[in-house]
């Protein structure tokens, strides 16, 4: 099975304290930590997991800047077989709409069975695996935390629904999966498997590569444009009501009434 899994370099919350920069456009990115995003980190695992059961490769693509190279590798060093780097001014600034665009062409230049995302990213979005499956006319599912295969045509996947209860589906292959966190435990990537891909050639592509037109992706092409970052004002705090149950009781009634609550 061939599986191609997009995975994206994103600031590492549990190494940074993520500032809103003093313009109010755009978080403070000065001296950031990035990493892979988890919820691609478990996409790469579970790629990994059904190459080594059923055969076949994983490639993990990016869409990014020079730097984000370093998660490709990271990403090859846990296991997945290449890599592909997607890299040119011309993306920068590109919505969801944007980043499926240019996945889109990178997924048609190849010949892939099972196509990989994470459920969110770092803007919270969880945009990009619908959008691509629609730009490719493929059968999506969405927040996916169990994958089976069943044989080359059809995969059986769980995902989560609402009030906690799982849905069991099959899907037809060739198809787009969004991978939910905790649908497995992503393995330790070690410095030797590091320097061992180190040396690896990674292609890049750019956009003329893809054959995309500067007006379809970046800021040009974007329909959804980010206007402000803020911090919500912090309330006045919980006030906790003490003594009897009775006396606990007529403070709430009280309080309800002074909010509007009862009348």
């Amino acid at each position: 099975m061939e599986i191609l899994v997009c995975v994206k370099r994103v600031p590492d919350t549990a190494e940074n304290e993520i500032e809103v920069n003093s313009s109010g456009s755009d978080i403070e990115r000065d001296d950031l930590v990035y990493s892979v995003n988890e919820w691609d980190n478990y996409a790469v695992e579970e790629a990994i997991q059904i190459r080594d059961k059923v055969g076949g490769s994983v490639t993990v693509v990016t869409v990014g800047d020079e730097e984000a190279e370093e998660v490709l590798r990271r990403e090859m060093a846990m296991g997945a077989d290449t890599g592909i780097h997607l890299c040119d001014e011309a993306f920068e600034g590109s919505d969801g709409k944007g980043i499926a665009t240019i996945l889109k062409a990178e997924v048609e230049r190849g010949n892939y069975d099972l196509i990989l995302t994470g459920a969110l990213a770092d803007d919270g979005a969880g945009q990009v695996g619908g959008m691509l499956a629609a730009m490719l006319d493929l059968p999506y599912a969405s927040v996916v935390n169990s994958v089976e295969p069943v044989d080359d045509t059809k995969l059986k996947v769980g995902r989560e629904i609402e009030g906690g209860n799982q849905e069991i589906s099959e899907i037809a292959l060739p198809c787009v999966l969004s991978i939910q966190t905790g649908i497995n435990e992503p393995r330790y990537v070690g410095i030797r498997g590091i320097r061992k891909v180190a040396s690896l050639e990674i292609p890049v592509r750019s956009a003329a590569d893809l054959g995309l037109a500067a007006e379809s992706i970046g800021a040009a092409g974007a329909v959804v444009r980010r206007v402000d970052y803020f911090v919500p004002e912090l309330g006045a705090g919980a006030e906790i009501l003490e003594g009897s149950t009775e006396e606990i009781v007529d403070k709430l009634i009280e309080l309800l009434k002074a909010k509007g609550g009862l009348k």
